[in-house]
């Protein structure tokens, strides 16, 4: 596995910082499967089973509230992840959405977004590719 990380543009107010990124090969799944299946989207929750684990939709598929909050935005094809969007859907970036009350419990966290081997969740997208999303979190060194 490459060191390469993609950070996802900061979204939190009053924040300078990323709190997400996506490995090199969770880029590449999931430039492939926004081939597929269209502009795409992550969701944290905190439930049991499959709750652990980030799941990936379609962009709009998972309804989105109050009660969830936007930790951060990454253009599949910046470098950087400071950018918006993918050449092919006009702009749309990925977004990556926790639940509030899970948000509480890692708030002092970094997430990276790593795929490994196995089968996840039948709801989240990369099922079918014998593969999975999972969450790698480190302690922030900063204030939260």
């Amino acid at each position: 596995m490459t060191d390469t990380r993609l950070n996802a543009a900061v979204t939190l107010p009053g924040e300078d910082f990323s709190r997400v990124a996506l490995t090199a090969e969770a880029v590449g799944l999931l430039r492939k499967l926004w081939a597929q299946h269209g502009p795409l989207m992550f969701h944290q929750s905190g439930g049991c089973c499959d709750g652990s684990a980030p799941m990936c939709y379609p962009a709009g598929e998972f309804l989105t509230g109050d009660s969830d909050v936007l930790l951060g935005r990454f253009d599949l094809c910046a470098d950087d992840g400071g950018g918006s969007g993918s050449a092919d859907d006009g702009g749309q970036p990925l977004e990556f959405w926790m639940s509030r009350e899970q948000f509480r419990y890692w708030s002092h966290t970094h997430l990276t977004v790593d795929v490994v081997q196995g089968r996840g969740s039948g709801f989240s997208v990369e099922a079918p590719e014998g593969k999975r999303f999972l969450i790698r979190s480190t302690l922030m060194d900063w204030p939260v």
